[in-house]
This record gives C-alpha cells, structure tokens and sequence, in this order.
C-alpha cells in the first residue's frame, strides 16, 4: 500500500509523546506516527481492540485480556464459527469481547486471516529449527 505526504498541525505535548516512544523503537517519526493513526482509527471503528507489541509484531488485542483477535477467530473458525461454542469455550470473555474480536476480524479480514496462517505454518519442527532453547531436555 502507497503513502501519501499529508502536512499535519501537533500539539506540542502530543509530539512530545511521539517522540519519548521514537527513543524505544527502532522507527522514523513518520512511520511511527502513521501506525500510531492506523491504530487509532481501527480502535475508533471497532471498540473494544486495543494494540499490543509481540514477537509477530504489532496485533490486535480484546481490550481486557491477553488473547489476540487472531487467537479466538481461529478457534471459532474450528468450532464451524458456532457462536455458543466460543462462547461456551471462552466462558471468562464478555460478549461484548467476542463480539468485539468478531466485528474486527469482519472489518479486517486480511489481517486476522495472515495471523492465522502465520500460526498455522508453525511445526514441532520449524518450532525446534527457530527456538532451539525451547527444546524439552532428557
């Protein structure tokens, strides 16, 4: 996807805040600041998702927990995308969590089924080949 050059007014205090988060990452500002808008208008659309730093990079989270959208949208998917499964399956989340983490993955569809993929191709022994230090010993 393309980038376009907008010219945008930020409060001092606002760039003072983009700027303490650029001394711990590895960023440009402009890069920085246009995920920090991705994230905000995702956030705005779907209530409830919040982001999240992890090894995969940046994900979409249900507000409230440690489970990422990706993780409850593939096991619906395993439950045939029966509803009162998950929710029987994921009994602690509110259903306005689940509805959350579902009306993102609708709304971002590509993103959530990248992940999913992504976590597919993991193997026992692609798992030993990438993360020898996670091997049981003996």
């Amino acid at each position: 996807m393309g980038s376009i050059v907008k010219s945008i007014r930020i409060d001092k205090k606002t760039l003072s805040e983009v700027e303490s988060l650029l001394q711990t990452k590895k960023e440009t500002f402009s890069s920085l600041t246009s995920e920090l808008i991705a994230e905000s208008v995702k956030m705005r659309k779907c209530p409830g998702i919040v982001f999240v730093d992890g090894p995969a990079g940046r994900r979409a989270r249900i507000e409230g927990t440690g489970i990422d959208v990706w993780e409850l949208v593939s096991a619906y998917q395993e439950l045939n995308n029966n509803l009162s499964a998950l929710k029987k399956a994921f009994h602690w989340l509110t259903d306005r969590q689940i509805m959350a983490a579902i009306g993102y993955a609708k709304t971002y569809p590509e993103e959530i089924k990248r992940l999913i993929k992504m976590n597919k191709a993991w193997s026992k022994e692609k798992a030993h080949a990438e993360l020898p230090f996670a091997r049981k010993k003996g």
